[in-house]
């Protein structure tokens, strides 16, 4: 394979892995059934189905608000979910970091940010209302033991340096801290739990829900079907759809199995899906998030996507066509994919861009050594190397290098108006490390809808669907068109934290 052909075959398929080949197949579908006649096999007092942020924080929330008997429910072997395998990235405004390093910010700053991004169809009461609990949530999971770096970043899109990110720059930093304290709270945590529909009353309330017991992903199942009554009423937490190829490409036919996806495997929507048949409405479902910080050289999030969101502040992405830079380096999500996805050589084949950082500079971060010792990244003693490597036109590239740093000691981009407050006294120069970039299917900003309660509208009244409550991205029309990165956390603990105690005050 040539140099310059690098997205090949052999990547791809390494970029997409195993996983995507499993939801290929379309999930099986629930069914809800009236509860009339209905043997209940157990009873409940409030119901969560899903383990990831939003589930968790709604666990430990109505143990606060005064439950006695919570129970959550994971279809997979592990809890945590997708959220586990995410950035562990935290955004909130007015934080003590914030004031420490001098960084002046608002909630009106936060969602005017998130707006912008959305493109102006994003639901600014929702993401008010996140933005107004963010810190609450971030104090929840600090209660719970979670740690974060010393310092912020600034991702691509917030006009302030406002993200912290966890001291293991996963989610894991969050999801196991946050399920330690469920289960000291005395929640009770139940794995292998497939939901398999409602059971409603008479008035249209959730009474319940079909739950299969011992449920392995991916296999035929023999295991045994319970009725389970929820009391108060019932939470979905189930996440998004992005392992879902078929329904991706209803609403996207671009997005086939050879886009790659960060999610875990069990992020095939089947919860969204009988809300929907429930009567839920749905919302922005074609509005599906690629992240511009991946790599096609390794699968899933890996570890080149945390090295890229901290170093985008100060370093150049270039394409390798032309030896130079395409976009800001710090737009949103979608400008940034979208710039990257058009990164072309003379026949149209996919020439992923490359994001060059001066090592001093990059390895601050972890995944620095992760991302040159597991090949997924490179490092280069001159520009000259690095030229040769890539196959890059040497005198264009040396000259973009030179423009750019003229831009580092004088704040102002002037070819994308990046903002370089970040990048200040952080000039290219070597030794350069290097890697690919090439967006994967990240985050589903479509799903049901539901108000600033956490209460799930119903299409056919209007009105709210007794006793069911829905957080995290299982959930639509939050975000828009484009989700700022590290907003997602936040949703989800804030949105699972307002579920609980509405689901209380029920």
């Amino acid at each position: 394979m040539s140099e310059k052909n690098l997205l090949g075959r052999r990547n791809f398929i390494k970029g997409f892995g195993a996983a995507a080949g499993v939801a290929l197949a379309a999930p099986a579908m629930a069914v809800s059934e009236k509860a009339d006649g209905v043997k209940w096999d157990k009873e409940v007092e409030v119901m969560i189905i899903g383990s990831g942020f939003a589930g968790l924080a709604a666990a430990i929330e109505s143990v606060r608000q005064g439950a006695k008997d919570v129970h959550m429910f994971e279809k997979m072997s592990y809890f945590g979910g997708n959220s586990a395998i995410n950035g562990g990235l935290y955004a909130a405004p007015g934080t003590p970091m914030q004031k420490t390093e001098g960084v002046k910010d608002s909630v009106d700053r936060m969602v005017a940010d998130q707006v912008k991004a959305g493109r102006g169809v994003a639901d600014e009461a929702l993401l008010r209302h996140v933005a107004e609990h963010a810190v609450e949530g971030l104090q929840l999971t600090l209660d719970a033991g979670s740690e974060y770096h010393p310092y912020l970043q600034q991702l691509g899109g917030h006009s302030v340096a406002r993200t912290y990110q966890t001291t293991v720059s996963c989610g894991a930093g969050i999801t196991q801290p946050l399920y330690k304290e469920c289960k000291r709270l005395g929640v009770k945590a139940h794995n292998r739990s497939k939901f398999e529909g409602f059971l409603v009353g008479k008035n249209g309330e959730i009474e319940g829900v079909k739950m299969r017991q011992n449920y392995h992903f991916g296999e035929d199942q023999p295991g045994e079907v319970l009725n389970i009554r929820a009391k108060r009423g019932v939470i979905m937490a189930t996440g998004g759809f992005g392992q879902n190829v078929d329904l991706r490409m209803a609403q996207d036919p671009t997005l086939t199995a050879e886009v790659g996806c960060t999610n875990a495997p069990g992020a095939t929507g089947e919860g969204m899906y009988e809300m929907f048949r429930l009567g839920a409405i749905p919302v922005h479902l074609a509005h599906i998030q690629s992240g511009p910080w991946a790599s096609p050289d390794e699968g899933g999030f890996g570890y080149v996507s945390n090295y890229t969101i901290f170093n985008f502040p100060h370093s150049m992405a270039v394409h390798r066509l032309t030896g130079k830079r395409f976009m800001n380096e710090i737009a949103d999500r979608k400008t940034r994919a979208d710039a990257e996805l058009s990164c072309r050589d003379e026949k149209g084949e996919a020439m992923p861009p490359l994001l060059i950082t001066s090592y001093k500079h990059s390895k601050k971060h972890p995944n620095t050594k992760k991302v040159l010792k597991y090949d997924v990244g490179w490092k280069f003693d001159s520009v000259e190397a690095l030229a040769k490597h890539f196959d890059v036109p040497l005198k264009p590239l040396k000259e973009q290098i030179a423009e750019y740093n003229s831009y580092v000691k004088s704040g102002d981009d002037k070819q994308f108006g990046k903002n370089m407050t970040k990048a200040k006294g952080k000039y290219i120069e070597a030794p350069f490390t290097v890697v690919r970039l090439w967006p994967k299917v990240h985050y589903c900003q479509g799903g049901v809808q539901i108000n600033v309660k956490a209460e799930v509208k119903d299409s056919f009244t209007g009105k709210s669907i007794p006793k069911l409550y829905a957080a995290g991205e299982v959930t639509g029309g939050v975000h828009g068109v484009s989700r700022l990165g590290s907003c997602s956390i936040p949703e989800c603990i804030v949105m699972g934290m307002t579920a609980a105690r509405s689901v209380m005050k029920a």
